[in-house]
């Protein structure tokens, strides 16, 4: 997720199990870790520069970095550069292990423990990763200017999602069961009317959530047989979707949108979401029909409505408490919990930006 400097930060992003996020900053890159939240390294200005794009590779020492902001140091927005921060060296190009050029900006960068995934505005590219990478696939896409997709860490499943060729549908492609090289046969879901504007996968790659440009609607789908599993509502107005994510057992889904509020749905059990009131009436025109039919989120709290953020599950302190993290650009972390009857109280609120170094990254 990426928006216009507040503090000097121009992206974020967590790692795979959300136990850790990046900030890409005018003044370099610094990460820190989530439960509890202390920043665990650093990249400074001199080493690196200004930096647009940051991607982890779960708490590996590997880190992919992308230029951007007023001063970047190495090269131009169509590169991705891998950094090691294991790697012994006193000048920060002793670092960069690996480079990869393009013609044209990168907008996104997703990482597993076996493959790289680049994407610019009309393709994506799939390298293997870390050990002599070479391009394994190349999907043409429609239009991508937000750089729109989700790579499935799990050990089992290899699937990617990205925006389909056809207005508000998915792709999914299963990397594993793909020959490199060739072009594989599109598995499509129609999601939307409307481009789609946020997507997200599950932790096992199981099931899919995504949102429209409207944003109104969150719709997931299972990825074997494309079926509409659940339609969620966030709201009645039109905004802008920042981040979806699942909780590590997809019992959850949290959402955060430029209206400045994250909302909480049940997935396992889908009766602990709210209903219209309408609903109860029973039988309702056409028209309202669609709108009486959704769930809407159990719980939700609101962030700065100015600051864009991601959001992401915390760790589960007990059987009936679950709490939502929400990072902000504006250098605020925010930590919920909830309980399945909706009751929703803040936890903890801090200023990450302000937290010193814990540790050598």
């Amino acid at each position: 997720m990426t928006q216009q400097p507040l503090r000097g930060v121009t992206s974020l992003r967590f790692n795979q199990d959300q136990s850790c996020f990046c900030c890409a900053m005018e003044t370099g890159v610094r990460i820190y870790n989530v439960e509890p939240l202390m920043e665990k390294g650093h990249l400074d200005h001199e080493q690196v520069g200004s930096m647009g794009l940051v991607e982890m590779l779960h708490r590996s020492n590997l880190l992919a970095l992308v230029g951007g902001g007023s001063s970047p140091k190495f090269s131009e927005i169509s590169a991705v550069l891998i950094w090691d921060d294991a790697r012994e060296g006193k000048d920060s190009k002793d670092k960069l292990v690996l480079e990869f050029t393009f013609t044209k900006p990168v907008l996104a960068v997703r990482m597993r423990h076996d493959k790289i995934v680049i994407v610019l505005r009309n393709r994506i590219y799939v390298y293997s990763f870390p050990d002599n990478p070479r391009k394994l696939f190349e999907f043409d896409t429609r239009d991508n200017p937000k750089g729109l997709c989700d790579l499935c860490p799990s050990l089992e499943k290899q699937l990617l999602v990205f925006p389909g060729h056809k207005c508000g549908s998915l792709q999914l492609v299963d990397l594993a069961g793909t020959k490199p090289g060739t072009s594989s046969a599109p598995f499509t879901i129609n999601a939307h009317q409307s481009d789609v504007a946020c997507v997200s996968l599950n932790q096992p790659g199981t099931v899919v959530a995504s949102a429209s440009q409207k944003g109104t609607l969150i719709r997931l789908f299972d990825t074997q047989s494309k079926e509409k599993l659940v339609e969620l509502r966030r709201g009645t107005d039109p905004a802008t979707l920042y981040c979806i994510n699942f909780s590590h057992d997809s019992s959850f889904l949290c959402a955060s949108s430029d209206k400045g509020t994250v909302h909480i749905f049940a997935l396992k059990d889908t009766r602990l979401n709210r209903r219209s009131a309408l609903a109860r009436v029973g039988k309702v025109g056409p028209m309202i029909g669609q709108y009486v039919d959704s769930q809407w989120s159990l719980a939700s709290f609101t962030v700065p409505a100015e600051s864009a953020c991601i959001c992401a599950f915390g760790r589960n302190t007990s059987k009936n408490v679950n709490s939502v993290i929400a990072i902000c650009v504006d250098g605020t972390f925010h930590k919920y919990v909830f309980t399945p009857d909706g009751n929703c109280n803040r936890e903890a609120f801090d200023v990450y930006l302000d937290i010193c170094d814990d540790d050598d990254f």
